[in-house]
């Protein structure tokens, strides 16, 4: 798959993701009567559903990353080349900022916003390194390609839940909060603190996956990156069709 086409899916991916999050969160409070239980559990099934409708609509062309954390684990692992990881990320932050204002300018609200949302201290920091932990460790382990979607979305919902950030998980996706004054937005004094949380999971993700799924490294058990398998785009393929 040419570069053009993979970076336009996940861009486009990026951009639904993301205005998914913030427009949702947006309906969410101003449905649920001050009730901020309601909100959240409105926001996470939105986000669910996008999600795992995304993967399973883009995986083929680009991997359906939407996030810079699995585009840099994907390049450690040889799956992704390093400008290609980079250009994945310009496009997955541009996509969810642009995503941002796409849910601004559907509920009528000022186009570009600075967000005073508190998000700091240690526990939230561990917050993010989990999600985004567990978010990676179900990339990179998942069985089978169809798998992805529900596996990677039911994650994201439980997380939103048992972690105290609600689970961002996602640098791109924080930037784009950040641009968002609502239910789900970030200071942007807050957002350094959440991606090096972020990356610090994911890349401890990848350490325990190597030992986890990879258990014969004499045999090169990981696919190349000269020899994707054509029903498994980078990124996304599964432990099964490794080797």
């Amino acid at each position: 798959m040419n570069l053009a086409r993979r970076l336009a899916a996940e861009g486009i991916g990026s951009l639904l993701l993301a205005a998914t999050v913030v427009g949702s969160g947006v309906m969410a409070e101003r449905l649920s009567g001050g009730n901020l239980a309601i909100a959240l559990l409105a926001n996470t099934a939105a986000t669910v559903a996008v999600l795992a409708t995304l993967i399973a609509l883009l995986a083929p062309v680009s991997g359906a990353h939407f996030n810079p954390a699995v585009s840099l684990v994907q390049a450690l692992r040889g799956l992704l080349s390093r400008r290609d990881a980079g250009a994945y990320a310009l496009i997955q932050v541009v996509g969810c900022c642009v995503g941002a204002i796409l849910a601004h300018a559907m509920f009528d609200l000022p186009w570009l916003q600075s967000s005073t949302h508190v998000r700091a201290g240690l526990s939230q920091w561990l917050a993010e390194a989990v999600a985004t932990f567990g978010l990676v460790l179900v990339v990179l382990g998942h069985r089978r390609p169809q798998d992805a979607p529900w596996m990677v979305g039911a994650w994201i919902g439980a997380a939103y839940w048992f972690t105290a950030s609600t689970s961002f998980a996602n640098p791109a996706v924080t930037i784009a909060r950040s641009l968002s004054n609502t239910f789900s937005g970030i200071r942007q004094v807050d957002v350094p603190g959440f991606i090096i949380a972020q990356l610090a999971g994911a890349l401890l993700a990848l350490l325990v996956a190597r030992r986890l799924f990879y258990t014969d490294p004499t045999t090169s058990t990981e696919r190349t990156a000269t020899s994707p398998s054509a029903a498994s785009p980078p990124g996304l393929e599964s432990r099964a069709d490794r080797g």
